[in-house]
């Protein structure tokens, strides 16, 4: 079809034969594959081409019975109306009437009404008063209906003609929503009267033990109303084959490795064959399975809502200037696994908080007041840290003395109604920080740099137990 052509699947005649020949074809592709169902369903023409793929009709009979059918509509005059509603079914029944009725049931609030048009719009508006929503559907003719019935005769020497097998793959039917034990002329000309039971037929094959329902067609439409229809939805895997608007080799694949991540057995050979694509062989020992992520530490909520200002600092979440002094508090809570590498540094096996950090804390608070220089900075007890508890640090700025310095102190206390530890002491002074031995990092190694031998080093520590 060419984009000129557009129009003519408009046209019933032509629009269902296409679909039979997409669908049957995507069921090929899938079967050269080496992927069969263990059931197939169809909805309205859909079923045509799944009693083919079972082997209840020959090819030539399938065309004939989908050409019929097609051109018999097509011939019925123009007119009618199909309107989707939003409601259950039994809240539609009462609602009908002779030129109205119930065309396919998609779902648990998923109906389909067709006939004649003021009937059909006369059951929207009610529906569409009580709140649900309503759409009305964009077809020649008005499907499943009485409209239908002009044509049924015909149809029916039609398919009369045809001969019809049992089916080598149980098909699930538009009819009665269950298994069809046989199929006949009969059952053809009801198939274009009544109503498409599609949720009563995703509704047994799920109780048929069915995980995994595949959409061989041009779009996704039946795949989120299956879902839809599915007690439990969750614990199935439904994939459209095709989106209209996804380019379908995309599409294809997608649809192919989600049903082979769900547990579908593919013949790979069969799908790469010709593609020039070989199997690489893989190491025969276990893959080694070893982290080397950073735990990334819980965020912190909005501490500005209750009086607090953003610390801005790995270690620190909040800092808060006192209004009688001018001092400053910074806080935070640390453990062995917040930041995660904390945990690195150990003494005789335990995480302890590293000289290197209180050195850190002293430049944020400084940085928080001005305080460019630690003047001093003495460590008064270890500070340890465990994976399974966090500890609450504050770090205090005293007020200024009338140089510029303050005093800082850094406290911990586990969880609970405990005391608070004193960890460092020091002082921070005004003033722009040391640089005189700053080098440039983009030279490496630095000029100048002596190298220092290590051997031996890292294992003298560690045997003095400094991990």
């Amino acid at each position: 079809w060419g984009e000129g052509d557009a129009e003519a699947l408009d046209r019933t005649v032509f629009a269902q034969a296409g679909l039979f020949a997409v669908e049957v074809a995507l069921f090929r592709l899938w079967e050269s594959w080496g992927i069969r169902p263990d059931f197939v369903a169809g909805h309205s023409i859909g079923e045509v081409a799944a009693a083919y793929v079972a082997g209840v009709l020959s090819l030539e009979d399938a065309g004939v019975l989908v050409s019929a059918r097609g051109r018999l509509m097509q011939g019925l005059p123009v007119g009618g109306a199909m309107v989707a509603v939003e409601a259950p079914e039994e809240e539609v029944a009462p609602h009908l009437s002779d030129g109205v009725s119930i065309a396919a049931v998609n779902g648990p609030s998923a109906v389909v009404v067709s006939g004649r048009e003021d009937a059909v719009l006369a059951v929207a508006e009610v529906f569409a008063g009580r709140g649900c929503r309503t759409r009305r559907l964009r077809t020649s003719h008005a499907f499943h209906s009485p409209l239908m019935e002009p044509m049924l005769e015909e149809f029916r020497r039609v398919a009369e003609g045809l001969s019809y097998a049992a089916p080598r793959i149980p098909v699930v039917s538009n009819l009665t929503g269950e298994v069809v034990a046989e199929f006949s002329a009969e059952y053809w000309v009801r198939h274009v009267r009544e109503a498409v039971r599609f949720a009563d037929g995703v509704r047994t094959l799920e109780d048929l033990g069915v995980s995994r329902f595949v959409e061989l067609g041009p779009d996704g439409v039946l795949a989120g109303m299956a879902q839809q229809s599915l007690a439990a939805p969750e614990s199935a895997v439904v994939v459209p084959v095709l989106r209209k608007d996804r380019p379908e080799p995309v599409a294809l694949m997608t649809a192919l490795g989600r049903a082979y991540a769900s547990g579908q057995d593919v013949d790979w050979e069969a799908l790469y064959e010709g593609s020039g694509a070989a199997r690489v062989a893989l190491p025969t020992y276990a893959f080694q399975h070893e982290h080397y992520w950073l735990d990334v530490p819980a965020a912190v909520g909005d501490v500005t809502s209750v009086g607090l200002d953003k610390a801005e600092h790995p270690l620190l979440g909040a800092a808060i200037v006192l209004a009688d002094s001018g001092g400053v508090v910074l806080t935070g809570r640390l453990s062995a696994t917040s930041p995660g590498w904390l945990a690195d540094h150990q003494v005789g096996g335990t995480a302890v908080f590293p000289g290197t950090g209180y050195v850190e804390l002293a430049i944020q608070a400084g940085d928080q007041v001005g305080c460019g220089r630690i003047e001093e900075l003495t460590l008064q007890a270890p500070l340890v840290l465990s994976a399974e508890e966090s500890v609450q640090v504050q770090v205090v700025v005293g007020p200024a003395d009338e140089t510029g310095g303050r005093s800082l102190n850094v406290y911990a206390r586990g969880a609970g109604p405990q005391d608070w530890t004193c960890h460092a002491t020091g002082v921070l002074t005004p003033g722009a920080r040391n640089t005189a031995g700053a080098f440039d990092l983009a030279q490496w190694p630095p000029a100048g740099a002596e190298p220092v031998e290590l051997d031996g080093f890292y294992e003298e520590m560690a045997g003095a137990g400094l991990g």
